[in-house]
């Protein structure tokens, strides 16, 4: 049985829950959880939790993501992207600099407001927006902020001429955002209907492409017994989270999972990582009824002496 982090990339033409059942196949382990969905047609790091990693994939899903996208400008599709029917179109001759380019890209840095596309799978009364587009119905949806920490063109050219105009960016965004809403977004700016037409997912939190192994390259680890090289352990997914060392006293606690007083930390956190001599032991939060108390949101399997229990 394995265990940590499998840094996969995943290729284009299968879903996130596809890379899952064939690893279950590869790896002969059914305790295996993916952190966050991507589209078959888009291709990119997709971190993959094995064993008692499963636990922290939540942490891994909601952690930034960074995107190198193509936007066409020209015309619009049902699904925002590439794979969509026409909606509207506008095929004359535009001309775009580089400098209205950059100026819209930085008007959409920061907090913004997305709606959600039809084909997606947000819920709405319990049915996913999807499953309403395949029907033809247009339903109203919550929008929602989202933050584009960064926002770059990706080419020099001066300017951009032609019926349909495309141009490369790179994103790097919070959870939820909908690059192909985004791409959008920037058409609207422009004045040009738009849609995302490639998109590669470069990093999911603090796992990089050059981490990445494809399926073939994990069937090839299994068979000459290295997979475990390219494993994380489960405490890399709670780098960029605050951490306190356990002080010999509060183990036995912690290891039982008690509700403590709070630590001065959890004042200003939404939760804390608690590690005992280095090892994440368990993640902590403020507790939701008991005014000065802290539960556990997540229990770590660790070793520990039998003196200090």
């Amino acid at each position: 049985m394995h265990n940590g982090i499998l840094p996969l990339w995943k290729e284009k033409g299968m879903t996130s829950h596809d890379c899952v059942f064939k690893l279950r196949k590869i790896l002969k382990m059914k305790r295996i959880g993916h952190t966050g969905t991507l589209d078959p047609n888009v291709e990119g790091v997709l971190p993959i939790c094995l064993g008692e990693s499963t636990k922290v994939a939540e942490y891994l899903s909601n952690a930034g993501k960074e995107y190198i996208a193509e936007v066409t400008i020209g015309f619009s599709t049902t699904t925002e992207d590439a794979d969509g029917e026409t909606v509207d179109s506008n095929l004359e001759i535009k001309t775009i600099s580089k400098q209205q380019l950059q100026q819209v890209l930085t008007s959409l840095t920061g907090v913004i407001t997305q709606t959600p596309p039809m084909y997606s799978a947000v819920k709405v009364n319990g049915k996913k927006l999807y499953e309403y587009a395949r029907q033809g119905l247009v339903i109203d949806r919550p929008s929602r902020e989202v933050t584009i920490y960064e926002l770059e063109l990706l080419s020099d050219e001066p300017s951009f001429t032609g019926e349909q105009i495309s141009f490369p960016i790179r994103v790097s965004c919070s959870k939820g955002t909908y690059i192909r809403t985004l791409a959008v977004q920037i058409g609207e700016k422009l004045g040009y209907p738009a849609h995302m037409s490639k998109l590669v997912r470069t990093a999911s939190g603090s796992f990089k492409e050059e981490q990445c192994i494809t399926l073939q390259m994990v069937q090839d680890k299994v068979d000459d017994g290295t997979l475990g090289d390219f494993l994380l352990p489960l405490d890399y997914a709670l780098e960029n989270m605050v951490s306190f060392e356990v002080p010999k006293e509060f183990v036995k606690s912690i290891k039982n999972g008690q509700v403590l007083d709070q630590v001065e930390l959890l004042k200003e956190h939404d939760r804390l990582v608690f590690t005992y001599e280095g090892q994440a032991v368990a993640v902590y939060i403020n507790h939701p009824t008991k005014e000065g108390k802290m539960k556990p949101e997540k229990m770590f399997s660790w070793e520990v002496e039998e003196n200090l229990l």
